[in-house]
């Protein structure tokens, strides 16, 4: 772990540096992300054709997560760095690598092989709402899409050469190509090929993505290769640090098969809204709560290898305030500026107002739940800093069945109980209009996820912060002041409404962007008034950055 931690110092600096890079590595992925979207939602828009590439999309990502997590970064590098040479790669590392990778290659082309066979059943669980002309569809995307998860896990493995050796913005080119590949099937292949030409593409951009980390790798000094000799020892070693970790993903990824499942028997398109809206809303967590838990993790492990209790506590606190700090705020700005959203990256082409405002309404339901997403990545790998990994694992399984069953309850709530489904259309400015059904589905994801955050919390409070205040302060100050910008952001868009129109992509955006500007400077006087600590720091790390010549430079912390 130590050689892990000298490495990534060698490119960042302190915790805060670490996550602001990672965050910047992600935004650029998740750009394309939007403009993939955006695509998607102008050349096909939500309809029947759009569902089957969804509901297709499910199955070769869960074999992703299901396979390539067994041999993910956080797992593999640590076991080539007992096999390297200082900075030298060894044979014996690269014995190690070629054996996962014959390993991980066997199993995962058997899986797919399996499942491509096995489809036309699976499809009657996973899309059974459709008519049987729309399953073979789904069958047809998803055995084209099968590609994915072996190229994908192979690149995931290669990555763990290129994270090794701190090539940090060649590992982050990878999702970039990626998302153009499915561009590219949008644009230049949906016309000629149908829906099945999207698939192609996707297909396109992990081969993108493999060949990148595969290039790499090999320019590094590794070129992993098929061998008979598996020291299988080790292989059972990988399993079992990793097994845990993959079972809690599996069990997340098994909810979303459902929610999609659930979908596929209310009207046409409700496939696409879940999925648009639910893109959008990992874009926070991607950004804020997953770039803090990574740059956190290794900083854990080892205050809790070092039995340095204070630093863990401190480290979780920091990256718990941070995520705090940066989420509240989004939550409300994400839910008062949907409209506003929406029609910025989806409103184009064949995406029309009954689908913007569907999606808008889902968007807000998503957004409760930021803050939990956000906070589970962090909490879960606190407990894999100190080796414990049934914990998280029992909580994930528990919370992704507890949100399948909810789904199915909120469902038939809905459609059975008027009050309570006018209560709902109203509340989001949904009326009259087909399909809204749908948005029980991410409020069920939303109060699942949150019930997973209050478990995590509840038990990391318990086992390593009893006693300790926490997050308590920042949590109430923070959430005050996100009133105040959710509140602000709110009446300026009314102010703004008639200056700038609703009609045109300018007049939306403008409206939106000059509001949730004066959101922010509103919530940030009221922290200034507060005296927020976190607000604080961000100010000071600004000066630093710009003012470099003011500031007395620190001993780095690792990370």
């Amino acid at each position: 772990m130590n050689k892990i931690l000298r490495i990534i110092n060698k490119e960042f600096g302190n915790l805060g540096q670490a996550a602001l890079m990672l965050g910047l590595f992600n935004l650029l992925s998740q750009i394309l992300g939007l403009f993939r979207d955006r695509s998607i939602a102008h050349f096909i828009g939500p309809g029947v054709q759009l569902d089957a590439y969804y509901s297709a999309f499910r199955i070769p990502d869960f074999i992703f997560v299901s396979i390539s997590s067994l041999v993910s970064i956080t797992v593999i590098i640590p076991f080539i760095l007992e096999r390297m040479k200082g900075n030298e790669v060894s044979k014996e590392a690269s014995d190690f690598i070629s054996q996962i990778f014959t390993v991980f290659l066997v199993a995962i082309v058997a899986i797919s092989a399996i499942i491509f066979i096995l489809l036309p059943y699976i499809v009657y669980f996973t899309a059974g709402g459709f008519n049987p002309e729309m399953q073979h569809q789904v069958v047809l995307l998803s055995r084209i899409m099968l590609l994915s998860p072996i190229l994908l896990g192979l690149s995931n493995l290669f990555g763990s050469i290129t994270q090794l050796f701190h090539r940090f913005f060649i590992y982050s080119l990878s999702p970039i190509f990626y998302n153009f590949g499915i561009i590219f099937g949008v644009i230049c292949l949906y016309p000629k090929f149908g829906i099945s030409g999207v698939a192609i593409g996707v297909v396109l951009g992990a081969f993108a993505h493999f060949l990148i980390q595969a290039i790499a790798s090999r320019m590094l000094g590794f070129s992993p290769h098929l061998t008979r000799k598996i020291d299988f020892l080790n292989i059972k070693k990988v399993l079992k640090t990793s097994l845990p970790r993959t079972l809690g993903l599996s069990a997340n990824s098994m909810a979303l098969i459902a929610i999609v499942s659930f979908a596929s028997f209310l009207a046409v398109g409700s496939v696409s809204i879940f999925t648009f809206a639910n893109n959008l809303q990992t874009i926070p967590q991607g950004l804020i709560g997953i770039s803090y838990a990574v740059a956190a993790f290794p900083l854990l492990a080892r205050a809790y290898a070092s039995e340095n209790k204070s630093e863990f506590k401190k480290h979780l606190r920091t990256s718990a305030r941070a995520i705090i700090f940066w989420t509240l705020p989004i939550t409300f700005l994400f839910i008062v500026l949907r409209a506003q959203i929406v029609r910025v990256v989806l409103g184009t082409g064949s995406f029309s107002w009954e689908s913007t405002r569907l999606v808008a309404a889902s968007l807000a339901l998503f957004s409760i739940s930021i803050l939990a997403q956000s906070m589970v990545s962090l909490l879960s790998r606190a407990y894999y800093a100190t080796g414990e990994t049934k914990r998280p694992l029992i909580i994930n399984i528990a919370c992704s069945i507890f949100i399948i069953l909810l789904s199915y309850i909120l469902i038939y709530i809905f459609n059975n109980f008027p009050f309570f489904r006018y209560f709902i259309e109203s509340m989001f400015k949904v009326n009259n209009i087909p399909g809204t059904a749908i948005l029980m589905l991410p409020l069920a994801y939303s109060l699942g996820t949150i019930l997973n955050f209050i478990l995590h919390w509840i038990s990391v409070k318990k086992d390593f912060m009893e006693g300790e205040t926490f997050i308590f302060k920042s949590f109430f100050q923070i959430l005050g002041a996100s009133f105040f910008i959710g509140g602000s952001a709110y009446i300026t868009l009314y102010i703004l409404e008639p200056i700038f129109g609703t009609v045109t992509f300018v007049g939306v955006f403008l409206q939106g962007f000059l509001s949730g500007i004066v959101g922010i400077i509103v919530g940030g006087f009221v922290l200034h008034l507060l005296k927020n600590e976190e607000l604080k720091e961000f100010i000071n790390s600004i000066k630093t950055k710009f003012w470099r010549s003011n500031i007395t430079v620190l001993p780095q912390e690792e990370i």
